[in-house]
């Protein structure tokens, strides 16, 4: 054996055992019309693999400090004995205009441009990323994830391109999304994304993990002593499993609120769910 090889198998280098960031710097996207930085961060040992990776993307990424992103990951990448995947941090521009339903705005025209960013990460960013990094091209080795808006816009991205991805983390989701203004008399009508679903068809392979906070907020627009962030939740799985959905995947926090402290916790849960070996 090589001498570099023994020095190399005793003392491997720091980019071999550490998470490494990189940037799609000014990456340009025609769709949306926009130039921006885009986080990527590669898994350890990289460099000394040939496997293809698994890919999480993760909207609101100029959240990553408050998430404490890169502690949160090292630690359960390191405990849980996580797949590695390249993961994929995309930072919010207009994010009411950028992040909402696809097919449609909501009855304030918010989420006018949830279509192009949708085509933005399907035709744009993921084909960038397969030419740049070593990832896989099965739709199961890719996942998103966002929390509130972010994540109604991740669950609209994954439940439309099932071909594309195959999982989908939604923390504390904006599932109130609603085409038309708040009536008591229907307090559970018109929520965008629910209805949706509900038209199915079923989508097979597609796995969903869901999030909410005792302390997400503090309405109950149909009066039944459960706030609307879990009763919106809830509703949604509750289509989902009459569709025939069985991976489902739900965590209450109790005491959690709607912020990054929140999220961060239990972010370690969801790579668990999604990314262990």
């Amino acid at each position: 054996m090589k001498v570099s090889t023994i020095i190399q198998a005793l003392f491997p280098s720091q980019r071999s055992r550490d998470w490494t960031h990189d940037q799609l710097k000014g990456f340009s996207s025609k769709r949306l019309g926009i130039n921006f930085d885009i986080d990527v961060y590669l898994p350890p040992a990289y460099d000394k693999s040939t496997k293809p990776l698994r890919i999480l993307f993760l909207n609101d990424g100029q959240d990553a400090e408050a998430l404490q992103l890169m502690t949160r990951l090292k630690a359960s990448y390191q405990k849980s004995r996580l797949q590695p995947f390249l993961l994929v941090a995309i930072p919010a521009m207009d994010r009411m205009q950028t992040y909402g339903v696809g097919k449609q705005a909501d009855y304030k025209g918010r989420g006018s441009k949830a279509r192009p960013y949708s085509i933005f990460i399907t035709k744009e960013l993921l084909p960038e990323l397969r030419k740049r990094y070593r990832v896989s091209d099965a739709p199961q080795a890719h996942s998103f994830a966002g929390f509130s808006l972010g994540a109604l816009s991740a669950l609209d991205i994954v439940w439309n391109h099932p071909d594309l991805f195959g999982q989908v983390g939604v923390f504390s989701g904006s599932l109130w999304w609603r085409s038309e203004e708040f009536d008591p008399k229907f307090p559970d009508a018109n929520r965008i994304m629910h209805t949706q679903i509900k038209k199915g068809p079923m989508k097979p392979g597609l796995r969903f993990w869901f999030q909410t906070g005792t302390l997400d907020e503090t309405e109950d627009r149909n009066n039944n002593g459960v706030i609307d962030s879990i009763d919106d939740t809830q509703d949604l799985m509750a289509i989902l499993r009459q569709l025939g959905y069985r991976d489902l995947e739900y965590v209450e926090v109790e005491g959690g609120e709607h912020n990054p402290q929140t999220w961060g916790r239990v972010l370690p849960q969801f790579l668990r769910w999604g990314f262990s070996r």
